[in-house]
Parts: structure tokens; sequence; C-alpha cells
């Protein structure tokens, strides 16, 4: 074939270099996909997709008071006149519009499956059947009206429209997500309610700022937040703030918890409301993931017992496990999901990110429009029934006349012309009345077209008035807006709570004083102080724990849930803890062991507690006594680093081993006592400071036997007194200024008898009449008291006695309480003195 013969298009040969063809293929490739399927429009919300689904169930009279019809044949007419990509993305944005747990409003009643928040998927499309809900009638109110502008469908056919009129504000009450090429949008649904009070104010005050629309912390304003199909809450409101005022923004999206009693002992936590677009499913599935490989402790069992009513994940937890931090890594882990909002649309066919006031502002503009040309519309059609009324009303006043032309007349066409040259009608006049009965010439038809053209001038006067003034048509929207809100208006769903920084386990656990008990084998546990009421001295107390066999409780001391202890063992080294990170236990339990508390060795026990919140910014230093009688200080600063795996915190020789540590300010005496009732006083400085890593120095010469019981830091002046408690569970206390100063490493004084009645001292505490007491047994029984109710007494002396014991049971350990005391249980019996 030659040159000649070829056809007009192939003739014309272009040099185009490869790259500048590619890159103005891929922007056309881009816009196509950016305007025609991914990304929402600012005035209707809907993506293309959507908006033909609804108007292809208008086209079919699929409305929200006829039958439903089968997805099947919706998608089937959606795609053959208007959206030809596929039957399978047209059904998943049908059935998305008809997912309650996806749109704050549902725009498609559905019938069947359509999917779940588990993430099944919903069930083909022969299987399930739809109709428009109410609100999507909403959106094509009007439509045909001449509201909105139609454009050709795809194969020139048939007309669509380019947008929906839109009665609400969907693009925030539904929200939005879309991936197109090279931006993506991801906006979040709304309260009908809210976002219709907002839309109303910018009406009526147009220079409004975005902040004026948004509800401060003062409470004014009328948006408080996105407002999630599935509630949860959202935590914070900066990221509220930041996606109102520029577009973009960040909420921290939180599941909604309560925690309940369980019937056979422990709690368990259960999750009611899920952040949104999450996968149910899928959720339980990682936790129980995590629970298995040990990155969640505590929990025993995991059951989703969801209905139709709602969503119940239980989470059971196993006894004494710590609650507050079972649900704080459930929260860090997989109950808390960052939602990225970015308010990307379409504006005229562009891409613009957009405030809220801009997303408003675009939807006011398009509702103008919308209720203009619809007003417009009606006038024209009032005119033309006005204008047709008045003929007949004419024909009425002579209707005789009227008669005789029509008879007389040789054909209609002759009628028409001598009606408009004898009567001065209209063409469309004289049409109708050609064409109008006899009967409609009775005197009550007469009146029925007076009426209604009354009726009709007064339709035109008003919508003159609409259209000759903005703030009438505008009222007009107003009103719309209003009967939107009584119509579908509901309550908020999500919850915005105060952002207290990160999720950690301190945040969620009350301060409450905590009595600490741990015994011989290793076991630990903290209950409740309010637990245990006080009693006169001399008291038994109650059981505070029940040891198993052969085992004795050791340590006893009160601290406040969210104190910072360092725990001193035995070997010399120390750990780092919080009380909260003591599982909480009730009185009658054993506790758990105390390695997974703190990293223990095998040989290791706890032998002294220091509460020093805060350590870094304390000045001091820690002094030391070992049993041995060796006595230390070391600067505070040294300990500030203690790791879970513990540091060293003295030397000791072989056999001995760490029994009390103070926290002194370097201006203090020291006084340690031993098992025998001896004491030394000397000034902490003849024990001058050292590392970790050094053994000490001597404190106090020891008889034969004899080892140290404990240590007091104090000063002159203190008013303090020396607590000492023996084995037997006798006491007494006596002015600290009776225990003179002596150079260290001296045999010090006498300070209680130890006889068989008493036993040896165990415990020595520097009190003051005010401080409240918690002393504790071996088998387990635990007694308040207050200092004042033991009686002063000299050095060398007996003491009362503090606590009854069963036989075979001896005093474990004592600590104070400072300024703890309370009003003791005058129902408690008083005991004999036993030689006081």
């Amino acid at each position: 074939m030659s040159a000649d013969d070829a056809p007009e298009a192939a003739r014309e040969i272009r040099n185009v270099r490869i790259e500048d063809e590619m890159e103005q293929s891929y922007i056309d490739y881009a816009m196509s996909v950016i305007v025609g399927r991914a990304l929402p429009s600012a005035r209707d919300g809907l993506k293309p997709v959507q908006r033909r689904i609804l108007y292809a169930m208008h086209d079919m009279g699929v409305s929200s008071n006829a039958g439903h019809r089968k997805s099947s044949n919706i998608v089937g007419e959606t795609m053959g006149n208007y959206h030809p990509h596929g039957d399978q993305s047209i059904y998943d944005a049908l059935a998305r519009m008809a997912q309650d747990f996806s749109l704050r409003y549902p725009l498609v009643d559905g019938q069947g499956n359509f999917g779940s928040v588990d993430g099944d998927p919903p069930a083909a499309m022969r299987y399930t059947e739809a109709r428009m809900a109410p609100m999507a009638e909403e959106m094509l109110a009007d439509i045909g009206e001449d509201t909105v502008d139609f454009v050709a469908n795809y194969d020139d056919r048939l007309t669509e429209p380019e947008v929906l009129p839109a009665k609400v504000p969907n693009l925030l009450l539904n929200g939005a997500s879309g991936i197109a090429v090279g931006m993506s949008t991801n906006i979040p649904p709304h309260n009908l309610r809210e976002v219709v009070d907002a839309t109303i104010h910018l009406i009526d005050n147009p220079e409004c700022e975005v902040s004026d629309l948004i509800v401060g912390p003062d409470g004014e304003g009328f948006v408080k937040g996105p407002d999630f199909p599935t509630g949860a809450n959202i935590v914070g409101r900066q990221g509220i703030y930041d996606a109102y005022t520029s577009g973009r923004g960040k909420l921290r999206v939180r599941a909604e918890m309560d925690t309940e009693e369980r019937d056979r002992g422990g709690d368990r936590i259960v999750v009611t409301e899920l952040p949104y677009q999450e996968n149910k499913a899928r959720r339980i599935e990682r936790i129980a993931e995590d629970v298995n490989e040990g990155k969640i402790e505590g929990i025993s069992d995991i059951r989703d017992e969801s209905d139709r009513d709602g969503v119940r994940v239980v989470i059971d937890l196993k006894r004494g496990a710590n609650t507050e931090v079972v649900r704080n890594k459930l929260l860090e882990s997989h109950l808390e999901r960052t939602f990225s909002v970015l308010s990307l649309a379409l504006v005229d066919g562009q891409p613009r990110v957009l405030n809220l006031k801009e997303l408003l502002s675009e939807y006011v503009e398009h509702r103008r429009e919308v209720v203009r040309r619809r007003s417009q519309y009606r006038l024209d059609e009032a005119e033309d029934r006005a204008h047709i009324l008045e003929g007949r009303l004419k024909a009425l006043e002579n209707a005789e006349a009227v008669v005789d032309l029509i008879r007389n007349s040789e054909d209609r066409d002759a009628a028409r012309a001598g009606l408009r040259e004898e009567f001065d009608m209209s063409e469309a006049q004289s049409e109708h009345i050609v064409r109008m009965q006899l009967g409609s010439l009775t005197s009550m038809e007469t009146a029925e077209i007076e009426s209604e053209y009354a009726d009709v001038q007064a339709t035109i006067e008003r919508l003159e008035e609409i259209l000759g003034d903005d703030d009438e048509l505008m009222g007009v929207i107003k009103d719309e807006l209003r009967a939107m809100r009584e119509e579908y208006g509901d309550d908020r769903r999500t919850s915005i709570i105060e952002d207290t920084g990160s999720v950690t386990r301190e945040d969620l656990i009350p301060e409450e004083d905590m009595v600490v008990v741990l015994t011989e084998d290793d076991y630990i546990k903290r209950m409740p102080i309010a637990e245990f009421d006080p009693q006169h001295r001399g008291g038994k107390g109650i059981i505070g724990v029940r040891p198993k066999e052969g085992d004795r409780v050791s340590t006893v001391f009160q601290a406040n849930s969210h104190d910072y202890l360092m725990v001193f063992t035995s070997a010399g080294q120390v750990y780092r803890l919080k009380v909260y990170e003591i599982p909480e236990m009730s009185r009658t339990a054993r506790g758990t062991n105390v390695v997974n508390v703190i990293d223990l060795d095998a040989d290791e026990e706890v032998t002294a507690v220091v509460d020093v919140d805060d350590v870094e910014d304390e000045e001091g230093y820690l002094a030391m006594a070992t049993r041995g009688g060796y006595v230390k200080r070391t600067e505070l600063a040294a300990f500030e680093n203690v790791h879970s795996g513990g540091i060293i915190a003295t030397k000791l020789e072989d056999g001995d081993r760490l029994v009390d540590v103070e926290v002194t300010d370097g201006t203090q005496d020291l006084v340690v006592g031993t098992r025998k009732g001896m004491t030394i006083r000397f000034d902490e400085t003849e024990a001058r400071s050292m590392g970790r890593s050094a053994r000490g120095v001597n404190g106090i010469k020891l008889d034969e036997g004899d080892e140290v019981a404990g240590l007091v830091a104090t000063s002159e002046g203190d008013g303090l007194d020396l607590l000492t408690v023996t084995r037997n569970g006798y006491g007494k206390r006596t002015p600290l200024s009776e225990y003179r100063q002596q150079s260290r490493y001296g045999k010090g004084l006498i300070d209680i008898k130890t006889n068989e009645r008493n036993g040896e001292a165990i415990s020595l505490s520097a009190v003051t009449a005010d401080d409240g007491l918690v002393l504790m047994s071996e088998s387990g029984q635990i007694m308040r008291t207050t200092v004042d109710e033991v009686s002063r007494q000299g050095r060398n002396t007996m003491g009362v006695r503090m606590m009854s014991l069963d036989e075979g049971d001896w005093v474990a350990g004592v600590d104070v309480v400072p300024g703890g005391a309370d009003d003791t249980d005058d129902d408690t019996d008083d005991t004999d003195d036993d030689g006081e």
C-alpha cells in the first residue's frame, strides 16, 4: 500500500522523546486516578464509584421504602451504565456503604452478610441484597430540579450527575479514605449534630476562625473531634487541633476497657469498644500470640463474647496478676493505635488539603448553588403554572364566549388562534384551554383555581425573595440543616480523654499506701494497708499472708504504690523496684516468687529496703551495716543507674551479709544495734565515704555469737526515740539522747535486756510519738499500732509486750510509718505489760 493510500492519521509521524511521552502519559494517568477514582469531592464527599452506585439505585427506584434488590443487579446496572471498572470494585464500595462499623451514617441498607469487624469479607453479591438508606435519599434529594450539572457517561449514551445535591456535609459525617497516585486521603467520620451546628455558625459568621468551630478546653465551640462508628476514645486534643487547623494530624485512638471481678478470684479486663477500622479477630489473635511468647504476662484466657449488641472481648487474668500492669501492656501493644488525618479532597477538580473551615465552606458554597438553582427551577415552574392559571381564569370569566369560539372553529388550530386573538392569550394558554374539559367550567372548579392561583403567587413571591436576598437563601440552607439534625442526629460515640503523655503503668495505678511482705523462700506480695485496722499494743493482729509449710516471713515494710525503692539483699546487691510492680494479692495469698519481680540469685534474700524517690535528685549518702559489724557510707549519686539485674552495693567478707541500710545527709550520727541488745553511737564521718565495691570499716565490736541487728541514722536535737523490738514481741523506746556519742568500733552500751522472755533484738528504728508501726510475725500475722502506745523507758530495761504471738511464732519484721499514727481500735483488748 502506498503512502497515498494510508489512513490520514497514519500519514502524520512525529518524533517524541520517550521520557517526555512517559512523563505526560504518567501525569494523565495520575490525574485520571485522582479525579476519577480515588479522591472524594469536597462538595458531596463521595468518590465517583459511590456517587454512581447511589445514582444507579435512584434510577432503578431502589429507595429506602422499596424492596431490597439483589446486589448483583445493582452492581450490574452501575457497571453497565456508569462505572466500567470491574464489578468487584463496585461491590466493595457498595458493601462498605452498608457497613455500620465503617460509615458513621450508612448510605446503603444491606440485607445479608456485608462483612464484620473481624475482617470477614461480604458474601458474594449474588447472595446479598440492598437498597438506599434514608440518608442516601437525602444526598439525592431534589436532583431532578436542575440542582447539579450532569455530564455524559463513559459511552455517551446516558448522563450522570457531576456531584449530588447532598443535604448534609457527607465528607465530614462519613469521612473518606483513598490512595491515588502520589497522594492519599484519610478523613475521619464526625457527629452530625456537631457538624451541622458548626456549619450554621459558619453561615452566620463567615469571618470566624477555625478555632471558633472547635470545642476548646473551656467547652466553647461546636466540633469536639471525630466521632467513630465503633466508639472508643481519642487521647488528647492536640492531634484534633492540628487536623482541624492544618488538615493534617495524628490522633491516638484507645479502646474502651472495664475491669470486672471474677467469681473464682482475680480480675478480668473487658474490652467493649475498639479503635476505628481495627480487625477484632486479628487483634485477639495477636494478643494471644504475645501471651504465648511471654511478652504479656498474667493472662490466663481470652474470649470473644461479642454479639449483635456490641463488642465484648473478655481477658481473664491469673490470680495475683497486676491488673493495671496487664492493662497498660495491652494499651501499649494492642489496644491503642494512631489514626493519621489527611483532609485531601477535590475542589474544582484539583486535589487540596483543607482545614475544618475550608471543608465546611466548600459544602456551604455547594449548597448555596444547589438551593439557588432549585429555587430558580421552582420559580420557573411556578411562573409557568401561574401563567396557565391566568389563562384558565380568563376562560372562566368569558366561559360562554370561549365555548362558542371553540365550537364554531373548524379545528383545534383555528380555536387556538381565535383564543389568542380574541382574548389575548399566549400559545401555552390557548393550548391548555383547548384541551380543557367542559366540566372544568363549574363554579367549584373556579374556586379551586382561584385558590391554587393565590398559592402559586405566594410561592412565586417567596422564591423571588430567596433568590433576591442572600440572607433568605442562607436561611433556607440553615432550616434544612436543622431539619436534618432533628431527623438523623444522635449522641457521640467517641469520647475525648485528656492526654497525660505516653501510657505508662504508673498512669493507670492509683496512689495507695501498701504493705509489702517477703518470706524466706522468696515469695513477695503487696496489700493495701487500709485492710489492717490499727490496734492497741499487745494485740495479735490479723492474717497478712499464709506462707507455705516450712516457709517464714522475713521482711515487712510499708510504702506508697508509686514509691521508688532500692532493694538491698544479703549478698550486698541493690535492685531498683517500683512498688506497683509487686503483684497485689489478698491477705491470705502466699504471694508470687520474687524472681518474677527482682532478678535475685538462688541464695539471696532481701534484707533492707530504702524508699528514695528520684535518687538522681537527692544529695546524701547510703549508710550500710553488715551482720559482722562493718559499716560504710557511699554517695547516693553512685546508685543513679540501678538496672533490673542489680548492681553491687557493698563488698562482703566470706560468711558476712548486709543487714540494714539508712539514708544520711553527711552530718548525722549512726547507731548500730546488735541482737544481744548492745548499741553504739558515733559520728557518721568516722566511716568515710567509699565506693560501691568497698567493704567498709569496723563499726562495733561484737561479743562472741553476737550479730548486728539494725542501723539508725539520727541527729542531735531531733527529739527522736530509739525503738527496739525483740523476737518474742516485746519492745521499748528510749530517748536517743541517752545514747552518748562514742568512737566507732567500741563495744557500746546496753540497750535492751535480751533474756528468755524477750528473745534477741531484731529491729532498731528512730521514731516519734506521731509515727505508726507495722509488725509482722513469721507465721504471717500483721498488726498495726502506734508509737505512742509504747511507753518511754530507759536503757537496759525489759520493755513491754508489743504483739501477742502464738507458741512457736516470732516477730519477723517491723516497719515505721512516719507520721502514720491513726486512732487505734478501741475494741482491741490491751495486754499486760509483762514486767514493764
